[in-house]
């Protein structure tokens, strides 16, 4: 599968974004999907990820401000960002998985994910 990535940018702080991945090749459906971050000089990080269930997780320190959701007839995951601070400045990575447990489990693990988008870079500015 491929994905693409887009609806990053510049932004204020206390302000919202919507990024959005779309997903072409085999059944998107099939796929848990997630969305990572990586600041500079920094690990890439987890920030949300959806079942093909629907079951949602997100990192800790996120919840509440950030949603994630995923439209199968559209093969796109949206990610919803709001209350952005300085700090969720990163390149923010759509990631897929078809892995058997996919159906109820949402991994957290990079390693976990087969499938990467090109990354869209979000700033939030003070």
């Amino acid at each position: 599968v491929q994905l693409q990535a887009s609806g990053g940018g510049l932004v204020q702080s206390g302000g919202s974004l919507r990024l959005s991945c779309v997903a072409s090749g085999r059944t998107f459906s099939n796929y848990g999907m997630g969305w990572f971050r990586q600041a500079p000089g920094k690990e890439r990080e987890f920030v949300a990820g959806v079942s093909t269930a629907g079951l949602t997780d997100y990192a800790d320190i996120l919840k509440g401000r950030f949603t994630i959701s995923r439209d199968n007839a559209k093969k796109t995951v949206y990610l919803q960002m709001n209350s952005l601070e300085n700090e969720d400045t990163a390149v923010y990575y759509c990631a897929g998985r078809g892995a058997s447990d996919a159906y109820l489990a949402v991994s957290k693990a990079v390693s976990a994910y087969d499938y990467w988008g090109q990354g869209t870079q979000v700033t939030v500015s003070s």
